[in-house]
């Protein structure tokens, strides 16, 4: 890529990134955000995961966690940002959803690329995310209340309170069925896409 389009690339895209703690919802609400504006999605733990491959170990929470601070530790507090970057560089749809992010120096990297970043927080209660994991299953979910709390432990010693509380936009996700809170995700996004649509016809 010439140093020209290094620069430009990323100005005419808009990427939303969504926040939360584990089991607050992200996953739904992206699959919701990418059929409303037809986006494509970046996972952010999919960085974790390919790592955790990579290095030859098994993918369970304990492993993930190990690699979510090694690399950190390693490369900087931005290093998954970067990364998921040169994944977004790769994609030709102007609107991209960012699944995941943790930490304000996270959310600094992305905006030094993508002027039009903006961000959306899942919320929802500790003890609703638990009984959440526990049903979804995936490979690095907790299946422990110790477990699950060690992770939230992580995740907060990542920086994700400090994102969580810079957040653009906020959507509960509590006790709301799942066809009720994809509609509040639809009605946000909406808003918010008219907003940006809005305030980029302003700038040109």
């Amino acid at each position: 890529m010439r140093n020209d389009d290094e620069k430009e690339w990323g100005k005419d895209k808009i990427v939303i990134a969504l926040i939360g703690m584990p089991g607050s919802g992200k996953t739904e609400a992206s699959e919701v955000v990418s059929k409303e504006t037809g986006a494509s999605t970046v996972v952010m733990g999919d960085i974790i995961r390919e790592e955790t491959l990579k290095r030859g170990l098994e993918l369970n929470p304990e492993n993930m966690g190990f690699i979510s601070v090694k690399l950190r530790k390693e490369y900087g507090d931005d290093v998954i940002a970067k990364r998921c970057i040169e994944k977004i560089k790769r994609i030709k749809n102007d609107i991209v959803i960012v699944e995941g992010v943790r930490s304000l120096a996270e959310i600094r990297a992305f905006k030094e690329k993508i002027p039009n970043f903006y961000t959306v927080l899942i919320e929802a209660s500790q003890k609703t995310r638990f009984e959440r994991l526990k049903k979804r299953g995936r490979p690095d979910d907790s299946i422990s209340w110790d477990t699950f709390v060690k992770r939230d432990e992580r995740e907060l010693g990542f920086g994700i309170g400090k994102a969580i509380d810079s957040a653009d936009f906020c959507i509960a996700n509590e006790k709301e069925d799942l066809k009720t809170f994809k509609e509040k995700v639809r009605k946000t996004i909406r808003s918010m896409i008219k907003k940006i649509f809005k305030e980029k016809e302003m700038e040109g």
